[in-house]
């Protein structure tokens, strides 16, 4: 028995119907919805986290194999074991789990298994290299794929390094998707825990402009009397 399948069959001992149940509709997987058809052993994330710990050694081969499994908690496992190895590889290995990554996006496909990948593996393997893969996701008719280029910058922002957050930013301002609202109005706050002067010069240039679920997580951390004046125009 392989690795891969020993997972399988341990979570599938470990499914719980009520856990599933709540997480189809937390995660929107009715029809027409972000999620549709998704599938849910019904597994908690601290449980994956120790799996993914037990089973470190596994594979790049047999990661690949859970990350295209139909269940959302193989595909979660998948990544948390993508990233523990590129965290502890040496360039070479970080290449190759990048590149199984970028190669496999179309399983990376709610918002929980981007936001827990993207800023790990894409954002410290492009940090000194170029990015315009992330320009190419921000322009992708997927969802998910946007998610993926804003949520990269995370790792560049934690760095204090705005710059492509910032212009991926300006690409997604007009995006249709409310999870894309929330990831860049995310970023932005970000950006402005760490320099609100880098932060409130964007705003000033597009806070009428922007949705306001953006705006509202972009100015959270403003004081009361702040968020009013953005939020009435009239800063």
């Amino acid at each position: 028995m392989t690795k891969a399948d020993e997972i399988k069959r341990v979570f599938k001992d470990l499914a719980d119907p009520v856990i599933a149940e709540h997480s189809r509709h937390f995660f929107k997987t009715g029809e027409g919805e972000y999620g549709e058809g998704d599938r849910f052993h019904g597994i908690r994330v601290p449980v994956l986290r120790k799996y993914a710990r037990k089973y470190q050694n596994i594979s790049l081969a047999e990661v690949r194999q859970l990350l295209a499994s139909p269940f959302h908690e193989e595909r979660f496992f998948a990544l948390l074991a993508l990233i523990r190895k590129f965290e502890k590889g040496d360039s070479t290995v970080r290449k190759k789990v990048y590149t199984l990554y970028l190669d496999n996006l179309k399983y990376v496909d709610n918002w929980d298994l981007v936001d827990i990948s993207a800023p790990y593996i894409v954002g410290p393997w492009l940090e000194m290299r170029d990015k315009e893969v992330l320009y190419r996701l921000a322009q992708s008719e997927v969802l998910w794929e946007r998610r993926v280029a804003i949520l990269s910058t995370f790792h560049c922002i934690r760095k204090n390094s705005f710059h492509d957050a910032l212009s991926i930013s300006e690409l997604l301002i007009h995006d249709s998707e409310e999870l894309i609202h929330k990831a860049v109005g995310w970023g932005l706050r970000e950006i402005g825990k760490r320099n609100v002067t880098v932060e409130k010069a964007f705003l000033g240039k597009h806070y009428r402009d922007m949705p306001r679920t953006m705006l509202r997580y972009a100015i959270e951390r403003f004081t009361e009397e702040e968020r009013k004046k953005y939020l009435q125009g009239t800063v």
